[in-house]
């Protein structure tokens, strides 16, 4: 995650735990860095940490004050900048969180999350072809990420990219460890499955 952290396998764990994993482990995660932030003495983390479990909590508004001290402490923080452009999302203030997307992303060009981040918002306001560029950005920086390959997938399927598409979510089954994310791959296969049947109805037209 967060290249500027103090606390990086921290923060990578507890992103992995928001994507893939529960709310009850996410939250033990963060508890977990809000601990060790005090015990090394890490004012800028510490804020990081705390701001994660007022977001845990839904407390948006809480949350936002706390990344904003983490950015003072750390002008360098993607993870900060992106996290409180997520909360602006929850608020539903679309327009200031792209500025914070982008606030991030200079602050921190090689942090891939941000830029998936930003990708998945301008997918969800309609510019997808906005936020395939983000998504291919996120995956040069990190090719293994299956949360930005499915993300991806769901931006070309709504261009008309089918085969695309197919290929992108195919990449996430091979992409997510096997024993976990039951659900999710469920739901990638009933996706694999639609497109395929399009690509069929296309191909006998």
């Amino acid at each position: 995650m967060s290249q500027s952290s103090d606390l990086t396998e921290l923060r990578i764990k507890l992103d992995e735990a928001i994507t893939y994993g529960s709310k009850e482990a996410a939250v033990k995660i963060a508890n977990e860095g809000l601990k060790e932030a005090k015990a090394r003495n890490l004012p800028g983390e510490l804020e990081y940490f705390q701001g994660q479990i007022e977001m845990l909590k839904e407390n948006y508004a809480s949350a936002i004050e706390h990344f904003d001290a983490a950015i003072k402490y750390n002008p360098k923080d993607g993870g900060s900048y992106n996290d409180r452009a997520l909360c602006m999302v929850e608020l539903g203030i679309i327009d200031e969180a792209f500025d914070y997307f982008d606030k991030g992303i200079l602050a921190e060009p090689d942090y891939a999350n941000i830029y998936h981040n930003k990708g998945w918002l301008l997918n969800n306001i309609g510019r997808h072809k906005d936020a395939i560029a983000c998504f291919k950005k996120a995956l040069q920086l990190e090719p293994g990420r299956p949360v930005t390959y499915d993300n991806l997938a769901d931006a070309l399927f709504n261009l008309g990219d089918y085969q695309g598409a197919l290929e992108s979510y195919k990449k996430v089954l091979e992409l997510l460890n096997l024993g976990c994310c039951g659900e999710i791959r469920k739901e990638i296969v009933i996706k694999i499955k639609e497109i395929e049947k399009k690509l069929a109805t296309h191909h006998r037209e």
